[in-house]
C-alpha cells in the first residue's frame, strides 16, 4: 500500500493497524494531512458486545472503548507514513481527558486527531470525538513507536 486515497475503508485500515475484530473501533478515515491531523469515523451499532448500561438502564459505550477509538485513529496516522508502516504504535498516556456526553447506539462518531508533537519514536496528538459536531470526548494521547515484533518461526 503505498498511496493513500481517501476515504480509507476497513480494509484499507486492516493493512494498516494490526487490530482486529473486536478491538478494530475505525470504520473508515475520511481525512488526512501527515504528521498534522486526522479524521476518522466509528459507526456505533446496537450489536456491539461492550455496551453498558448507563443512566436509566440506556446501553452506552463505555469510556474506554470511546478512548481506544480516539487512538486507533492517531496510530492511523503515524503508522500510515511509508516509514512506519512495519513498526508498531504504543498508547503510552491519556491526559487532561473529558468524557461530555454518552455515546448510544445509532450514533456516528467522528474522531480527529490534531499533532501535537511528532519526533522519530515518540509523540503526543490531542483527540477529540464528536457526535453530530458535537464535543463528547477529548483529550491529549502520548505514543512511542516500536519496532515490529519478528515473525515467530515455524
Amino acid at each position: 500500500m503505498s498511496m493513500l486515497t481517501l476515504p480509507i475503508e476497513i480494509e484499507g485500515i486492516k493493512k494498516i493497524l494490526p487490530h482486529r475484530h473486536p478491538f478494530l473501533f475505525v470504520d473508515r478515515i475520511i481525512a488526512l494531512e501527515p504528521d498534522k491531523r486526522i479524521v476518522g469515523i466509528k459507526n456505533v451499532t446496537s450489536d456491539e458486545r461492550y455496551f453498558i448500561a448507563g443512566p436509566g438502564g440506556i446501553p452506552v459505550l463505555p469510556a474506554s472503548i470511546l478512548t481506544e477509538a480516539m487512538a486507533q485513529v492517531g496510530a492511523v496516522l503515524v503508522l500510515s507514513k511509508p516509514e512506519n508502516r512495519s513498526r508498531l504504535v504504543y498508547f503510552m498516556g491519556i491526559d487532561r481527558v473529558r468524557y461530555r456526553r454518552p455515546v448510544r447506539a445509532g450514533d456516528t462518531v467522528e474522531l480527529e486527531g490534531i499533532v501535537l508533537r511528532l519526533r522519530a519514536k515518540m509523540g503526543s496528538f490531542r483527540g477529540v470525538a464528536r457526535v453530530g459536531g458535537v464535543v463528547v470526548c477529548e483529550g491529549q494521547m502520548t505514543f512511542a513507536l516500536g519496532d515490529a515484533a519478528p515473525d515467530p518461526q515455524p
